[in-house]
């Protein structure tokens, strides 16, 4: 470690990242931000975030796939012909394992259920407005508390993870969030729990229109911020490679090692969910993911091991 960087390292303060244990994968992260600041622009200090599972819990489901689903479970009460159907059956029938199995497999490779899922997910909030669909996301994630955890979507964030949003930014950083998850739908709290601005969030979508004065969803996909996309999407919104990228599965392989973008050796973090008293232990759809971070050195970041908490207070 040059000179200057190594100073760079030594005056960090100790209560920085303070949900961080004192361990190998904190190490890194500070030394890889001390180069950046010694040698690297402030605007060339980019970092991208997947969000389920990287950044706040997405165990038993994904926290949109609950508030859709709601949704769903509203229109087969309403037309019980559409119970026949996936993911209106399942929704009926309180099937957690098809809705739940629909997003492993698409992480495994199989995109089947997730299709069927889609299909009917994406009838949800048709004619919605952006911003009566605003209002209703941002008061599901306040309001509804997590099936398992007892406390707010909303306070289901990594506390570690915000830290290092916070801890990032403090040093020049600008960071993006490149979700598979809705990007209306998490631009209602990005700022309030991650300090993040709307504008920041890059995400998957429904195809909008206009009409008579208003700006409505409708039932078609606009893009599916997942896999290849992601790397694709990051550099049209925002035409830099990103130094350091987070991700926790498969799917966001392709983000991660696109990172850096062959000019820059970039921070590549991979959240492992080994914590099943704190949080849920898994590795269903993050396999090949794991493999890449113990193959290519990257920062394989242990709930269990690295963490002193993994929440906020209540």
């Amino acid at each position: 470690m040059a000179p200057a960087v190594a100073m760079l390292v030594g005056m960090t303060d100790t209560t920085e990242l303070p949900s961080w244990r004192d361990t190998a994968a904190r190490q890194r992260i500070v030394e890889f931000v001390a180069v950046a600041v010694a040698g690297i622009p402030p605007e060339d200090r980019i970092a991208v975030f997947d969000n389920d599972g990287t950044l706040w819990c997405e165990k038993p489901l994904p926290v949109q796939a609950d508030f859709l689903l709601r949704r769903i479970g509203e229109l087969a009460e309403r037309y019980p012909a559409l119970r026949s159907r996936q993911p209106f059956k399942a929704v009926a029938e309180r099937d957690h394992e098809w809705l739940g199995g629909a997003i492993t497999k698409h992480y495994q490779g199989d995109d089947a259920d997730l299709r069927e899922m889609a299909a009917g997910l994406l009838q949800a909030y048709e004619g919605t407005t952006v911003d009566e669909f605003a209002h209703l996301a941002r008061d599901f994630l306040v309001k509804c508390e997590h099936p398992a955890l007892g406390r707010p979507y909303v306070e289901t964030a990594y506390q570690p993870m915000t830290e290092l949003i916070s801890y990032l930014a403090q040093h020049g950083f600008t960071c993006y969030i490149a979700t598979g998850g809705g990007r209306d739908f998490l631009r209602t709290v990005s700022q309030d729990v991650y300090g993040i601005p709307a504008d920041r969030v890059i995400g998957s979508s429904v195809a909008l229109e206009y009409r008579d004065g208003r700006i409505v969803h409708t039932a078609r996909l606009d893009v599916f911020d997942d896999g290849p996309a992601k790397p694709v999407r990051i550099w049209s919104r925002i035409g830099r490679h990103p130094i350091l990228a987070a991700g926790n599965a498969n799917g966001d392989l392709p983000m991660l090692r696109a990172a850096g973008g062959g000019r820059r050796e970039p921070l590549r973090l991979l959240v492992i969910h080994d914590d099943a008293e704190r949080e849920f232990a898994y590795t269903a759809g993050a396999a090949e993911a794991i493999a890449a971070a113990e193959a290519e050195n990257w920062v394989a970041v242990s709930m269990a091991g690295d963490w002193s908490q993994v929440f906020g207070p209540r």
